[in-house]
């Protein structure tokens, strides 16, 4: 692509002869004052403004304060026959000149300037280009989760509803067996799903969040009576060590980002351990950490394990999921004002983060 530059300048002289080094590698457009260089602006693209500064009626300061609203993009360079500090100050301050040139100027010089000068300018063309592909691709995300929102969600009701009317009315066993199976795998979706949509939800900022003072004790002992059935099974036990009662904290965001936290721990302790859940003072904040006794992490692992659909079947022997679990938590714990941290060793690892 051709570069289109406006000399501007009172004296034909200096216009003639900046076209006559420049007309080789450049679109040269021509204007003996600053009215006449706005017209020019009015009705070309203009990669860059080449001015003058002591013009009549308008200086090259001035017209760059114009030229702003019209071409925002447009490198402008200050062309000076004089040391004028406050003009350059001025130009920089008002007319956010790219640089300025003192005449008479040097030939290989002005070319080099000239050059960076457009190279730049594509740079940030480029930027807005990427910047606005970012925003459609924003926008789509956004539109992806209100679909899935609707279209995935929906069905799973009917569904769940549906098995509900069965149960009541089907007395054999071994269809019974089978509407439990079809259960199980609701019950499954319907995590993933909702796993999907508060990751997405948290990352494109459509998550509402609501702080207020709760109470913490509650909600742990919740969390133990959800998870009693498999820490009987696996004889684990779940210790409390509650320092601070009370904080401030979206009770919705931190309770699910709690509930997956504490699910790892049980799901990946050695059988006959405990489960650690503690809130202490932080400085002027609260830590809340879960810590369980089985195998160590390598900060590799800790890396994997905390992006989402990054699942790798030899870490931690996964053998289902799809590795959102603590990629769900980061994020909701980043809309809330705060993140995960993971620590392991001496096979022990712990899962923190700061309210």
């Amino acid at each position: 692509m051709q570069h289109s530059i406006l000399i501007v300048d009172d004296e034909k002289d200096i216009v003639d002869a900046l076209e006559r080094q420049l007309r080789k590698d450049y679109k040269i457009l021509k204007a003996s004052s600053g009215i006449e260089a706005l017209r020019v602006l009015q009705k070309e693209k203009i990669h860059l403004i080449l001015s003058d500064q002591r013009m009549p009626s308008m200086t090259g300061v001035q017209l760059f304060e114009k030229a702003q609203l019209l071409q925002p993009d447009a490198i402008r360079i200050l062309l000076t026959g004089y040391t004028d500090v406050d003009s350059v100050i001025a130009a920089i301050n008002n007319g956010q000149i790219y640089r300025y040139i003192t005449k008479p100027w040097d030939p290989v010089e002005l070319d080099v300037i000239l050059k960076r000068a457009l190279e730049s300018y594509e740079l940030r063309s480029e930027l807005k280009r990427k910047n606005a592909e970012l925003e459609i691709l924003d926008k789509a995300k956004s539109h992806f989760m209100i679909l899935i929102g609707h279209e995935l969600k929906t069905p799973l009701t009917t569904i769940t509803s549906y098995l509900s009317l069965l149960k009541e009315e089907v007395k054999d066993q071994e269809l019974l067996k089978y509407i439990m199976r079809i259960g199980q795998g609701t019950d499954r979706l319907h995590e993933i799903v909702f796993d999907v949509l508060d990751l997405l939800s948290a990352e494109t900022g459509q998550m509402s969040l609501k702080k207020k003072e709760n109470p913490v004790k509650p909600i742990l002992q919740n969390l133990e009576k959800m998870f009693s059935e498999i820490v009987s099974k696996r004889n684990l036990k779940i210790k409390l060590n509650l320092n601070i009662e009370k904080t401030s904290f979206d009770e919705v965001l931190i309770t699910k980002a709690l509930t997956k936290i504490v699910h790892n721990a049980v799901k990946f302790a050695d059988p006959d351990s405990v489960i650690d859940i503690s809130t202490t003072p932080d400085k002027s904040k609260v830590k809340v950490e879960v810590s369980n006794q089985g195998p160590t992490l390598t900060s590799d692992q800790i890396q994997h394990i905390i992006k989402p659909f990054n699942l790798d079947e030899n870490i931690l022997n996964h053998s289902q999921g799809m590795g959102l679990g603590l990629a769900v938590c980061q994020s909701l714990l980043k809309h809330h004002g705060s993140e995960l941290s993971i620590q392991s060793a001496d096979n022990r690892t712990s899962v923190s983060f700061v309210l």
